[in-house]
């Protein structure tokens, strides 16, 4: 029987940096990030590495602070476009980390975490706004708590903390 909190067009690939949610969750949340290992440079395997405890942090100097870090988003959308889901949806990832927005904490325990593949310093591909918009749209028939007003940025739920996805992010290309 399929799981049918991994979706369809995805590549599974499994990450144990995740956790049940509280009983009391509902999933009406969808927090953007973005990620790159080492900043700026794509289309390498370290992101993947990374949420599956797999980075080599000999690999690169920046690395060397990512020792021990147990981190994951639900999914990952890579430049060109490819969606890869690392937890089920209804599993608890751990990517937003201490989060707090409109008298709301603890995102994790009712939020999808996607993460882009990119940084706040660069703009983002046609294809991952594409891919984006159109799981989110998924999310949204999957989870109808989902609301437009519940698509927040990183930056929105940790200010101060957190950029992503960033001044290049253009929210407009996933309405």
């Amino acid at each position: 029987m399929k799981n049918k909190y991994i979706l369809e067009n995805a590549n599974y690939i499994e990450s144990h940096n995740c956790e049940d949610r509280p009983d009391y969750s509902i999933i009406d949340s969808v927090i953007i990030h973005c990620i790159s290992l080492p900043e700026n440079e794509y289309n390498n395997n370290n992101v993947i590495n990374l949420f599956t405890n797999k980075l080599d942090i000999n690999l690169h100097d920046s690395f060397k602070e990512l020792k021990n870090i147990k981190v994951s988003s639900h999914l990952f959308i890579k430049r060109h476009g490819e969606l890869i889901q690392f937890v089920p949806l209804d599993k608890k990832a751990w990517h937003a980390g201490k989060s707090e927005y409109m008298n709301r904490e603890n995102f994790n325990d009712f939020s999808i975490g996607i993460e882009m593949e990119g940084s706040v310093n660069d703009s983002y591909t046609d294809e991952q706004y594409l891919t984006l918009k159109n799981t989110i749209n998924e999310l949204k028939k999957l989870f109808p708590s989902i609301q437009d007003s519940n698509i927040l940025g990183h930056s929105d739920i940790a200010p101060g903390r957190k950029t992503d996805p960033g001044k290049y992010f253009v929210w407009d290309k996933i309405k």
